[in-house]
């Protein structure tokens, strides 16, 4: 690929956009255990204990270790829990577990200069550490601003001075939802903002010749989280940095959601080679964690072996050319921004898929049991025999692949069926059935084609060949991007680049399949006990589906997907894939939670709260509702949700609307119904079907 276009195409922000290169970052020692530079991929997690339950904090912390993490976070919110730190390492040390340990700052500046002297890392958050968040929006001369700057390194140079005579790291922590009213109101609420806050720590630390540090930037958003590490990274090349980054999508939910929306985030920054450790924020036990994040980043260590032994295969043949994509082309910025959301611009194929229409779903149920109508809700269709007809869940498909089998009975109208060529063109009834093409049926002489939609298969390679510049192009024609590659994210990726550089506004249904039969290793519950095979490969499609396919979805690219995993439920692909579309904002099809992990400030059971919460709205299709443990995870972390559920105190909870506190310190076990109150006070409710 031409050198110039590589840098158009990606500013800094990763090494290539063809093949996995591994971002190098500056090595951080962190304990006996560094990070960064040419070292793994880091696991960690956090505690979600009393910090000042010591013993309760150290058996927790020794189930992270045994479940995979390598790093232990404990949250100081105050000098007494810092204090404590010292004894919780102590009783560890004597255990024999010599995991480092970071502790967890808000507010508190005082807590962070005490347990900087104890553990080996600190995390400071740049929107609250000196600074303040009240909402308030403030015009700062250019005078006024670097006064509020010189104020924050007056409170910040002490911790700085501490960590380098100590010798202990500290991640420079940005969460999306508090960014201060200092930095909002001179970036507003942007991945750009989120950037500045952390760079204004970074240089106040270069100023002071430390560089033990490690950056995140994190948001419930993983479109948002996304552009904000890539625009970090980029912001530190262009100032000669290169610190390590620390991945993760914060308040990220339980189950699947919490999966999807974390895979999307992280996932998608991971397939561009970047990151150098991981935390996986779910609302489950903090030990069920490191299983999802070690699955995550497994991928990335076959890929670098296999990169390895591809450089080695092609010095031993002498060869000349190194790329692993065919694919060249010469796109300008003003085409594709990595720093933004812009969907890419297609054509309406048959008033029904690409334009403005959210992407569609398709289904593969052409190995399931065609007799019977009920086979149809796996694909969000429930079937009535009373009444012979089909009612909508709210997840349903829009395409359903039936390859060469036909249904005995009659399909509902929302859904389109597809067939393979040969099989469609014999159909004596053609109404709301589409054939699938290869490339070489679609071009051939003679070749029936329907008047309202067409689906061709491509693999990205074949847009350099031949038999794609004989396509007859029409608005009937959908590609079915499919790929074979290891790292297929970014083979898919080179041919939305190549359409896009030749002017095709033609839609795109991207197609991914899995197969899990030759995985070996299991994931471990909370009770050490195997998961079954079955949830085994759940999760994993859950993951890998939602880093290839949400890593284009954030970019803007697609008009479809088509998720292919013989060896799972139809059930299980159908919500994967619309937990996908969630998770990227592309299409909202439920309630939306934004939750966080938990921590030693939660002040009531987390995660029984949020199943009882989910348990009575999740009907709420598109409202998106925050459960925070405690205030540092409150108004700002919801970022954009609609309600919140934030505890203010043992058992008390406050309820927000929007950023704005409308009832402060009721009762836990009146609070779900006072929320729900709020909600319908707003005429934001419907009753559940039943």
């Amino acid at each position: 690929m031409n050198t110039d276009a590589v840098k158009l195409l990606q500013g800094r922000y990763c090494n290539s956009l063809t093949e996995y290169s591994r971002f190098i970052t500056r090595e951080v020692n962190i304990g006996d255990v560094p990070m960064g530079g040419n070292n793994p991929i880091r696991i960690q997690s956090m505690t979600t204990t009393d910090t000042m339950d010591t013993m309760g904090t150290v058996e927790q912390s020794i189930r992270m270790v045994d479940a995979g993490c390598e790093y232990v976070r404990i949250t100081a919110p105050s000098i007494k829990e810092a204090q404590n730190l010292a004894e919780i390492k102590k009783q560890l040390r004597q255990r024999g577990y010599n995991v480092p340990l970071v502790a967890d700052i808000h507010f508190t500046p005082n807590a962070a200069e005490v347990a900087a002297r104890i553990v080996e890392k600190v995390r400071v958050n740049p929107g609250n550490y000196a600074d303040k968040k009240k909402f308030d929006q403030i015009d700062y001369t250019d005078q006024e601003y670097q006064g509020e700057l010189e104020r924050i390194y007056k409170k910040f140079a002490p911790l700085v001075n501490i960590c380098k005579e100590y010798g202990t790291a500290m991640r420079i922590g940005t969460n999306h939802g508090s960014l201060s009213d200092r930095i909002m109101s001179r970036y507003g609420d942007t991945p750009q903002g989120m950037v500045e806050s952390a760079m204004e720590f970074i240089r106040m630390c270069e100023t002071l010749n430390y560089y033990n540090l490690v950056i995140s930037m994190k948001s419930s958003n993983p479109q948002v989280m996304v552009q904000a590490y890539r625009l970090l990274v980029d912001t530190m090349v262009t100032e000669g940095m290169n610190y390590p980054l620390h991945l993760g999508v914060t308040e990220a939910g339980d189950g699947e959601d919490g999966r999807i929306k974390s895979a999307v985030g992280i996932g998608t920054l991971l397939e561009d080679g970047l990151g150098d450790t991981v935390r996986v924020s779910l609302t489950e036990e903090p030990e069920a964690e490191a299983p999802v994040a070690i699955e995550l980043v497994k991928r990335y260590a076959l890929r670098e072996k296999a990169k390895g032994e591809r450089r080695k295969a092609e010095d031993n043949n002498n060869a000349d050319e190194k790329n692993l994509s065919p694919l060249t082309f010469h796109l300008s910025p003003q085409q594709h921004s990595p720093y933004e959301y812009k969907k890419r611009h297609t054509y309406e194929a048959n008033a029904f898929i690409g334009g403005h229409m959210v992407p569609r779903v398709v289904v593969d149920l052409s190995a399931k049991n065609l007799k019977d109508p009920a086979v149809l809700k796996d694909a969000g269709y429930l079937y009535s025999p009373l009444l012979d007809k089909y009612n909508m869940a709210e997840q349903s498909v829009d395409f359903v692949y039936l390859a060469d089998e036909l249904p005995s009975f009659v399909f509902p109208s929302n859904v389109k069926q597809l067939y393979s060529y040969n099989t469609w063109q014999k159909l004596a009834d053609k109404t709301n059935c589409h054939p699938v093409f290869s490339l070489a049926e679609y071009i051939a002489p003679g070749t029936d084609r329907s008047s309202k939609l067409n689906l061709v298969r491509i693999v990205p390679a074949d847009i350099e060949s031949d038999e794609f510049g004989s396509l007859p192009f029409d608005n009937s024609l959908v590609f079915v991007l499919e790929t074979t590659a290891l790292h297929g994210m970014a083979d898919q990726r080179s041919f939305f680049f190549k359409l896009e550089e030749l002017g095709l506004e033609i839609p795109v249904i991207i197609k991914r399949s899995y197969e899990f039969e030759n995985q070996k290793s299991k994931v471990k519950n909370q009770n050490d006990s195997p998961t079954n095979d079955l949830e085994f490969k759940t999760q994993n499609l859950q993951l890998y589906a939602a880093t290839d396919l949400g890593a284009l979805l954030v970019d803007g690219f697609g008009d479809g997907i088509w998720i292919d995993a013989p060896e799972l439920p139809a059930n299980v692909i159908t919500s994967t894939a619309f937990g996908i579309l969630q998770a990227t904002r592309s299409r909202i099809s439920k309630t939306e939670y934004i939750s966080c992990p938990s921590c030693g400030r939660t002040l009531f059971d987390l995660m029984v709260a949020t199943q009882m919460i989910r348990s009575r709205t999740s009907h709420l299709k598109g409202l998106k509702i925050g459960i925070m443990g405690c205030i540092v995870n409150g108004p700002g972390e919801m970022a954009d949700a609609d309600y919140g559920y934030v505890g203010s105190g043992t058992d008390k909870v406050t309820l927000y609307r929007g950023k704005e506190a409308v009832k402060k310190n009721i009762s836990s076990a009146n609070a779900l119904d006072e929320l729900i109150g709020i909600i319908k006070e707003d005429g934001n409710w419907v009753e559940q079907e039943n």
